[in-house]
């Protein structure tokens, strides 16, 4: 087989434990000179269950084989909460932050509609975990990334100079407001209806 299968077929669940391993065999393909490691997953997945999560991460299998993953990270905010805050007082005033850490599309799956699933499901937890707005960076020099959440919303803010290192590549701070509006909430993630609207946007492979 020389391309891939029908995108919409891919899967998009949460990311366990026992999936770090094959995530990591896609991170070291996509990017060798600062991949992350095998301990930070580990670290990240830690938040991502429980009452007190503020990590999504989502992986997209196509069969027996992983073929996408995604992150977020949220602060100032609880997932789906009732608006109460720490010292028992109302917290419906405060609103939360979120950064996509990280979106990750094998190579034969690029162009194919699956990087904008991912990232549609991360912007559903930033919702979910009512954040007023969500932060990226990504390397100055992928632009099919960048077009990519141009798409969604997400708009330039600066550079952060020598960010991704140990190429010293800078990397652009990009900023979406109201996560809200860039998503379909009728037509949610799941195993059985994995489709999304935004499948035309463009695949591709992003590190945050």
């Amino acid at each position: 087989m020389t391309g891939p299968e029908n995108p919409e077929n891919a899967v998009l669940r949460e990311m366990r434990w026992w999936d770090i391993e094959p995530v990591l065999q896609v991170e070291r393909e996509l990017f060798p000179e600062d991949a992350w490691s095998r301990g930070m997953f580990w670290s990240e997945l830690a938040h991502a269950r429980g009452p007190a999560a503020t990590r999504r991460y989502v992986v997209a299998e196509e069969g027996d084989r992983l073929v996408g993953y995604a992150g977020l990270t949220a602060a100032g905010a609880q997932p789906d909460g009732d608006g109460a805050s720490g010292d028992g007082t109302s917290g419906g005033d405060a609103a939360g932050v979120a950064d996509v850490q990280t979106i990750a599309v094998t190579r034969d799956h690029w162009g194919t509609g699956l990087g904008s699933r991912l990232l549609t499901e991360l912007l559903r937890a930033a919702t979910a975990f009512e954040c007023a707005e969500v932060f990226l960076e990504c390397r100055i020099d992928n632009v099919r990334a960048q077009k990519l959440y141009e798409r969604f919303g997400f708009e330039s803010i600066g550079v952060r100079k020598g960010y991704y290192q140990p190429g010293n590549v800078d990397a652009l701070v990009m900023r979406l407001t109201d996560p809200a509006t860039s998503v379909h909430p009728a037509n949610p993630m799941s195993a059985t209806n994995p489709t999304n609207p935004a499948n035309g946007v463009e695949g591709t492979e992003i590190h945050g």
